[in-house]
């Protein structure tokens, strides 16, 4: 995922960790359990026949199905392979299918592997039936948040963003409504919201590196909403400064690519897992390179597997247009990628790569759908605006 979905989910993990309603350690009570193998259990297949014997032995264990799913979605993410995000929620079978009667945890973690597999509409179900069980959970509300913007439904994005104020965690709320607000054109007064938070001397401390990740990779996407790329480098490298995201990287590896500083992108990216986000920028970046390009054959070779799988085709709809335009130059089938991406997830980079494609392709009539789109979202993104 981009702009907002993985930095925010991350977010609202670390605010589980610390309190949040749904955060509930599991204290093994006997020492054959397999609880202590689980944290590199997606890591090979010996870890994976692991896990799954213990689920079969005991399928009705909550904490370990969910231990399964989160390292199961996190090597999904890792390696951009959906396949291990349907094999999560296969770890949550038992609890099927989902209702006001399933364990809230349970429904936070189908909703974390839905949006994954870019089933926006069965998150949010999920989310409102967890929330419904813990109205006053952060996590559960910050998250529900980032799919409704996804979505483009900031007016309930908004409720949301209140809904982690309720819950007691002011920074993120705020945080959360700036966004939004920048989004709809407010670039202004979402910058002097999140400079006042990092102003807060609560934030300075080391403990807070975290949060100060987020908030200065929130602005770097107000500066670029804004149009002021060299404000937005800036707060990029203020955020990887406080850690090296692989959102925040990949977020100002488009940035640099939007320069045409593709020299740059490689060195930048070089410690990151090669998922397809990051094969994604390698590939654009090293095209206008006389040498070959391994990460286009790699990543044209993945979405090639991808699409025979069952339930495959339009999963990496926005890294296929992307790849259409920015690698073969094929103008037309990245518009049309473009646009069926646009349908599902309408987020500013899916918005300005649909505007892209349709320059590219000169497309009037593409344009001006966009337009309509984006008036009926209630969003503004000054690059949109400024292409020929």
């Amino acid at each position: 995922m981009h702009a907002g979905v993985v930095c925010a989910l991350a977010l609202a993990c670390a605010l589980a960790l610390h309190g949040g309603a749904f955060a509930a350690p599991r204290v093994p009570v006997d020492d054959s359990e397999l609880i202590e193998t689980l944290p590199s259990i997606a890591a090979s297949a010996r870890d994976e026949r692991a896990w799954r014997r213990a689920l079969a032995r005991q399928p009705g264990d909550q904490d370990l199905a969910l231990r399964a799913a989160r390292e199961l979605l996190a090597k999904a993410r890792e390696q951009g392979d959906a396949r291990y995000a349907g094999q999560a929620l296969g770890a949550l079978r038992p609890w099927e299918p989902v209702s006001g009667r399933t364990p809230a945890p349970v429904l936070v973690m189908h909703a974390d592997i839905s949006q994954f597999l870019h089933d926006f509409a069965g998150a949010e179900a999920s989310l409102r039936l967890a929330l419904a069980q813990a109205p006053r959970d952060a996590q559960g509300w910050l998250m529900l948040a980032t799919v409704q913007r996804v979505r483009g439904k900031l007016g309930e994005a908004d409720a949301s963003c209140r809904g982690v104020s309720r819950a007691g965690q002011d920074v993120h709320a705020i945080a959360c409504l700036a966004e939004n607000a920048a989004l709809r054109g407010d670039t202004d007064g979402a910058r002097r919201a999140l400079d006042e938070l990092l102003g807060r001397p609560a934030l300075r401390s080391p403990a807070q590196a975290g949060t100060r990740l987020w908030l200065w990779t929130t602005m770097a996407e107000v500066e670029e909403l804004a149009g002021r790329p060299a404000q937005a480098e800036r707060a990029y490298r203020r955020a990887i400064a406080e850690r090296r995201d692989g959102y925040a990287l990949i977020a100002y590896a488009d940035l640099l690519l939007s320069q045409s500083r593709h020299r740059e992108v490689p060195a930048l990216l070089a410690d990151q897992p090669r998922s397809d986000a990051v094969l994604l920028r390698l590939a654009v970046a090293l095209q206008a390179a006389p040498a070959p390009n391994p990460a286009a054959d790699e990543l044209r070779a993945r979405f090639d597997a991808s699409a025979e799988r069952p339930g495959g085709s339009g999963a990496h709809a926005r890294e296929e247009a992307m790849f259409a335009l920015d690698v073969l130059g094929d103008a037309r089938r990245a518009l049309r990628l473009a646009r069926d991406n646009a349908a599902r997830q309408r987020e500013p980079v899916d918005l300005l790569l649909y505007a892209r494609a349709a320059a590219a392709a000169r497309d009037d009539d593409a344009r001006r759908e966009l337009a309509v789109l984006m008036q009926t979202l209630g969003v503004r993104d000054a690059r949109v605006d400024r292409l020929p």
